[in-house]
């Protein structure tokens, strides 16, 4: 079996690129071992964040560190057995996420976030997937004055600075858009420009089936396998039909992605924040109208096809250890007393892993030591938001095109002594 390209990952950023390559007449086999979008990609908020312009950072005052320490709060939690291994990570990743450092930061991504709607935009036509999508926004909500004021200075400057539409709510008109919600709060805050996903491994499926028609395959197979054909110019991967050869590979693995950078020789500083969601139904009556972030607890509530999605913030543990859905717990708890939840929909909490670099910016190019190797991973919290933009631009680089914008900020070498 033979291909001019092998995408690794059937995820968003995979199936995104799968797709540009063949609109570029390459021919193009999707490589996952699992189905589409079984991982990172299914358990999202659903979210396509234009106001995403600035990555999530790491804390940087003392109150906030103080109180993630004590590790027991909704928007973080951490497995102390995980911490010596990571700090040189966390020390990196705090150290970007320095006031100057985090504003250099986002100018350099927020040309990939511009481009997040108009390139989902183009998918969600050609894969007929309208009916997934809404397109009025998500809410956060606040409890107390400071947060809010705070909340509304920073929609100011990133309207200001980078063209991001909000608009702030009174507890009044909080309270038009929710009226199940039952918590005394301040106000809110609305961003208008961002697209909701009822269903993201759905939305996921749909990208997949258009993929096909144009001609793609997906195929079970290990990435763990892969080996350079030097005997001539391309890659192997071992599947249960049979090797699959290609002359060109895309690593878009998310946070399993090292299964073929190290086996390869490549040391990227990639850690993972693992996540969690449970479905929940709404009591009678009772009706979730918006996603909506509970700014000061640190969960979002979305209202999905399968029900009302809860997911909760990071988790800093090893990629491979078991679920300790302890954030999902205290989430819950909250979040009965915020809105009238009713029964779990899930047998049990879905945990995913998020792909993370110290800079909160993507991998994005050609592997500087092997030929026809490509990567394209380290999303973070945007891989739903970023998948389009970076399979585009991805395989516009791959033809030898202009790409649409500079991805020189995002390529590998910047990790690479």
């Amino acid at each position: 079996m033979k291909t001019d390209v092998i995408v690794l990952g059937a995820g968003v950023v995979g199936i995104s690129t799968a797709i540009h390559l063949l609109r570029r007449g390459k021919s193009v086999v999707l490589v996952d071992r699992r189905g589409a979008a079984e991982e990172t990609s299914y358990g999202n908020a659903g979210l396509i964040q234009r106001e995403g312009v600035f990555p999530y950072g790491f804390p940087h005052d003392f109150g906030a560190l103080f109180r993630y320490a004590l590790n027991n709060t909704i928007d973080a939690h951490y497995h102390p057995s995980a911490i010596p291994g990571i700090i040189p990570f966390l020390a990196r990743y705090w150290w970007h996420s320095g006031f100057r450092q985090h504003q250099s930061i986002a100018h350099l991504y927020a040309p990939l976030i511009e481009n997040s709607i108009s390139e989902h935009a183009d998918l969600i036509a050609a894969s007929g997937a309208e009916d997934l999508i809404r397109k009025d926004g998500w809410m956060k909500v606040f409890r107390t004055e400071k947060e809010r004021d705070k909340a509304y200075a920073d929609a100011e400057k990133l309207s200001a600075n980078f063209g991001v539409n909000h608009q702030k709510l009174t507890t009044r008109e909080v309270g038009e858009a929710e009226p199940s919600i039952r918590a005394d709060l301040t106000g809110g805050l609305r961003w208008t420009d961002p697209w909701s996903i009822l269903d993201p491994q759905s939305l996921m499926k749909r990208y997949l089936a258009y993929f096909q028609s144009l001609g793609g395959e997906l195929k079970s197979g290990d990435a763990a396998t892969i080996e350079h054909v030097l005997e001539g110019e391309g890659w192997r991967i071992a599947t249960p039909e049979g090797p699959l050869e290609g002359k060109e590979v895309v690593v878009a693995l998310g946070p399993w992605a090292d299964t073929v950078t190290r086996k390869l020789g490549y040391r990227f500083p990639l850690a993972v924040k693992r996540g969690y969601h449970m479905h929940y139904g709404a009591e009678e009556g009772a009706k979730l109208n918006n996603w909506v972030l509970d700014a000061e607890r640190g969960y979002f509530l979305a209202p999905m096809q399968r029900g009302i999605r809860l997911t909760t913030g990071a988790e800093f543990a090893k990629r491979d250890t078991r679920k300790t859905p302890v954030q999902l717990r205290r989430a819950e708890k909250v979040a009965r007393e915020f809105f009238p939840l009713a029964e779990r929909r899930d047998e049990e909490p879905w945990m995913g892993c998020r792909p993370c670099t110290p800079d909160m910016m993507p991998i994005i190019g050609k592997a500087p030591r092997h030929a026809g190797l490509w990567f394209a991973f380290g999303h973070a919290h945007h891989g739903m938001t970023l998948g389009p933009i970076t399979g585009r631009v991805l395989a516009e680089k791959m033809l030898g095109e202009r790409t649409v914008i500079n991805i020189g900020p995002y390529r590998p070498e910047r990790f690479i002594a």
